[in-house]
């Protein structure tokens, strides 16, 4: 048995020179590679854009003044930053800030063209973000959620004290303000399912002006989400996301009517949508099968008309006054541009480009609860390869065919990379995505074994060198099925993980806690067998695979101390395992330290399976 605790310093977070990068094998050049999120752009100044990039090493917030193309980068700190808005003025840059990951903390803000951060809301204790929204005026709604409190909303106006509007245990987040600054959008569950949200819109005194509740006060799982108000004076329609269908879909809501315009697209799969910013169209996001496309609809005349992008998956789309679309878009195989319908590369970052790596193939196999869709990446050569089953987090979530860096590592390394939408994930329907309650966990691995066993009996899989892998609610499923199903898996890799569901219940933020009573159907107080069932803790004695397990010591979500627990269980057991701590939250912004976790993954993988 071996451990390890270790962390890593801010000023090893840097990048190497291009010239060095040169000399870096390809899946390392894939993580230091230059990298943009789709850049935001503020509504009354379509001019000034705020985007994400990692061109120091560690993600950062960026301002970009188009009229000059001057970028400029607005955060600069050891864990990075991601969380941050413009005002709709472009005059702000408004960035959340938190401690080493840990997402407690308050907004700052700064002038869009530089200088001193100030606090933005003023009498506002840290708290975990639950939604903000900007008016022009300069108020600001702010969604606040703490373990003492519950949800809260408050109304801070320049020079003026927060105003608490709403308060409730259960979670709540903002989601939106009218362009006239009079009424504000919340989603809110406070009928105890926190897997479908209510909508309430109230004014800035707190008073409701409507409610929109599929679920009926809790009786009926029929989620909704606000896709935001019409971005035109004195049109107070708002864009909502229901499954009444039993798929997401967007319909045009008007709160002070009451009408509601269903729009009835006709496409197979989960559907969203925003507001072109003349009002006049909706661009239409359809995710089906692992990848998505884009259309535009008109709503006067009903017509849909595709937006022609490249076959793949789309990181966001926004249109722009011009009527051109910007989408942020990639694939496995080729890296994440941000491209213009307009036929051009809107934001390219300096540096060298991320080596391409191979396609997705996709797998449909019979599962217990119906057909499973599996992505599969294959080293050159014949099999059965060594291979990694890659469980995305969430667990509301689905792997796509786009550009990842941690699978094409792996593929580099000569292993097969299977990534399963087991049931729980999104993209396939409501009654996928809601299967997953009280034998949580549980669930989802029926799928991986039935992919698994495809895999073994297909020839794609050598059935000795099979690893279980996975991140957050990945890093959970790994540590389940390593001890639910010890004859199937070779080694064990999870980061991030639930590992005692019991105490992850009780460390956890407060908006997890509800998502789990929702999943599990109570407190571990009032279901404890469920938990006990669902928690990779009670089957540790069970594990044969070696175990690597990495954490973040300021994790919120998947707190440190259920891990240190599940791994004394493993010491007890003089059990074959490693564990990296590092001194971050859930997961790293920092590139460096990325490829550290990942260099030390192919290190235990190759070591204990015996593969060069």
């Amino acid at each position: 048995m071996t451990e390890s605790t270790e962390s890593i310093a801010p000023e090893t977070a840097g990048r190497p020179s291009a010239t060095g990068d040169a000399d870096l094998p390809a899946w390392e050049r894939r993580f230091r590679a230059p990298r943009v999120s789709l850049p935001e752009w503020a509504e009354h100044a379509p001019d000034r854009s705020l985007f994400v990039s990692n061109a120091t090493g560690t993600f950062e917030l960026y301002a970009w003044d188009r009229t000059t193309d001057t970028r400029r980068q607005a955060t600069d700190r050891p864990n990075g930053t991601t969380h941050g808005t413009l005002s709709p003025d472009g005059a702000w840059i408004w960035w959340f800030s938190d401690t080493d990951g840990d997402e407690f903390g308050v907004w700052r803000r700064q002038p869009f063209h530089g200088g001193p951060d100030e606090e933005a809301a003023p009498g506002l204790a840290p708290s975990y973000p639950a939604g903000l929204a900007l008016g022009r005026d300069g108020t600001a709604v702010v969604g606040r959620s703490t373990d003492e409190d519950g949800s809260t909303l408050h109304v801070v106006r320049p020079g003026e004290e927060p105003h608490e509007i709403y308060r409730h245990r259960e979670s709540a987040d903002v989601a939106d303000l009218s362009r006239d600054g009079t009424l504000v959008a919340m989603e809110h569950t406070e009928h105890g399912d926190a897997m479908h949200s209510a909508i309430r819109i109230v004014r800035l005194d707190g008073s409701t002006v409507a409610e929109l509740d599929d679920t009926e006060g809790g009786t009926r799982p029929l989620g909704l989400s606000v896709m935001g108000f019409a971005p035109v004076e004195g049109d107070s329609r708002l864009l909502v996301g229901h499954q009444r269908r039993g798929r997401w879909e967007p319909m045009v809501w008007d709160p002070l009517t009451g009408e509601e315009t269903e729009l009835g697209l006709d496409l197979p799969g989960d559907v969203s949508a925003d507001w072109y910013p003349d009002g006049s169209a909706l661009l239409v996001e359809h995710e089906y099968r692992a990848r998505s496309e884009l259309y535009r609809h008109d709503l006067a005349a009903g017509a849909l008309t595709r937006v022609e992008t490249p076959a793949g998956t789309l990181g966001g789309a926004t249109a722009r006054p011009d009527g051109t679309v910007e989408f942020l878009w990639s694939s496995a195989a080729q890296p994440p541009e941000v491209r213009s319908t307009a036929g051009r590369v809107v934001l390219d970052p300096p540096g060298p480009k991320a080596p391409p790596s191979v396609p997705v193939e996709d797998v449909w196999v019979d599962g217990p609860g119906g057909p499973v869709h599996a992505l599969v990446q294959k080293p050159a050569g014949e099999g059965p390869f060594p291979t990694v089953f890659d469980i995305h987090g969430g667990p509301t979530w689905h792997d796509s065919d786009s550009f990842a860096s941690g699978p094409a590592a792996w593929v580099d390394h000569g292993f097969a990379v299977v990534r399963v939408n087991y049931r729980g994930s999104t993209g396939y329907g409501r009654e996928w995505t809601d299967a997953l309650k009280h034998r949580v966990g549980l669930i989802e691995l029926e799928d991986i074994a039935a992919v698994r066993a495809w895999a073994v009996e297909s020839g794609l899989a050598d059935r000795e060198r099979l690893v279980l892998s996975g991140g957050s609610w990945g890093g959970y499923l790994t540590l389940l099925g390593l001890g639910t199903q010890p004859e199937d898996w070779a080694v064990g890799l999870a980061a991030v993980p639930v590992a005692d569901y019991v105490t992850a219940y009780h460390d956890e933020m407060e908006a997890l806690k509800a998502m789990d009573r929702t999943l599990l159907g109570g407190t571990p107080e009032e279901v404890p067998e469920r938990f006990e069932a669902s928690s990779p803790l009670t089957y540790v004695e069970a594990v044969r695979a070696p175990v690597y397990i990495s954490a973040g010591v300021n994790d919120p979500r998947c707190p440190i101390r259920q891990v240190e627990n599940y791994v004394e269980r493993l010491k007890k057991r003089d059990h074959p395992h490693e564990v990296y701590r590092y001194d971050a939250g859930h997961g790293s912004l920092v590139v460096a330290e990325r490829i550290k976790q990942v260099r030390l993954e192919l290190d235990f993988a190759r070591r204990h399976l015996g593969v060069g």
